[in-house]
């Protein structure tokens, strides 16, 4: 359920983390919440943020009650609220433990519409999903990298998506902005590497998680999903190990990037192939992960 590289690298390192400052953002559900148990049972300090405060106090609460003497501090956050409302909430979070700023800034927080046709997708469609996954994360790391060099190093773990390395049909938007992402912050790490700032991207596939969304929730009775525990445990592999990427999913979605990344002619005939039948999945809320994409739709009686 996850790359070759990723898979060999063992337990996440406690001690890349112990006592450090890690932010999380979209921490009130999810991955987030699951990333932040993670990170709190590696003795982190926690930095939680999203919109929803009673849900980032549950979590807190939650996390507290397992790991008992976990340090977490609460910043709500509205990622597409603007330059200025996010200089605030980094200096907010770099003043919230004494003597400490950022360690690890996790962007997790993203926007995902319902699936349909790249030429059906809204303007508004377009900027609501770009402000959150795209402005927001570039934002709050243009503020806050700063900080980090000062002290000589950070890292930026970035929750993008197999979307973000694959055509992803009836997922136009949200596939783009992922991909927006590897572009920014491949490109940062390749600046500010020799300034000691580390960059990990992760990529999963569809993951199982207590709370799905509405538009995937139908989905996920057809489609096998990691867990988002497993998720979250790969991801702090990946970014104690200090890898530069991470793919975490079952197949075929593995084999795909797989051969997107080495094969790319028979990887675009592939998705060109399946991309009319993942629509139509979609729309009968069926698998849009399966094999059976290669061969089409059933005919019915």
């Amino acid at each position: 359920m996850g790359d070759f590289t990723l898979l060999s690298k063992g337990r996440p390192k406690r001690e890349q983390v112990e006592g450090k400052v890690v932010w999380i953002t979209g921490a009130s559900r999810g991955i987030g919440e699951t990333l932040a148990e993670q990170f709190a049972s590696l003795g982190a300090k926690l930095i939680l943020s999203a919109r929803n405060v009673i849900e980032l106090e549950r979590v807190k609460s939650k996390i507290i009650v397992k790991y008992p003497g976990s340090n977490i501090e609460i910043l709500p956050l509205d990622l597409a609220s603007g330059e200025e409302d996010l200089k605030g909430a980094v200096n907010q979070a770099e003043s919230l433990f004494a003597g400490c700023g950022v360690d690890y800034m996790v962007h997790n927080a993203a926007f995902e519409r319902p699936k349909r046709k790249a030429v059906e997708e809204t303007v508004e469609g377009l900027q609501a999903t770009l402000k959150v996954n795209v402005l927001g994360p570039i934002i709050l790391t243009k503020l806050l990298a700063p900080f980090m060099i000062k002290r000589g190093g950070g890292n930026f773990v970035v929750m993008s998506s197999a979307a973000g390395k694959c055509p992803a049909p009836g997922q136009a938007i949200y596939s783009a902005s992922k991909h927006a992402l590897h572009g920014y912050f491949h490109t940062l790490r390749s600046e500010l590497n020799p300034k000691g700032i580390k960059v990990t991207v992760v990529c999963p596939g569809p993951i199982e998680t207590s709370k799905a969304s509405e538009a995937g929730s139908s989905e996920k009775r057809h489609e096998k999903r990691v867990t988002a525990e497993r998720c979250a445990e790969l991801t702090t592999v990946a970014a104690t190990h200090g890898l530069k990427e991470a793919w975490i999913s079952y197949q075929p979605v593995l084999l795909v990037m797989y051969l997107l990344q080495y094969m790319p002619t028979v990887g675009f005939w592939l998705m060109d192939k399946v991309g009319g039948n993942r629509l139509k999945a979609a729309k009968r809320k069926g698998n849009t992960y399966s094999w059976n994409l290669l061969f089409g739709e059933k005919k019915r009686a």
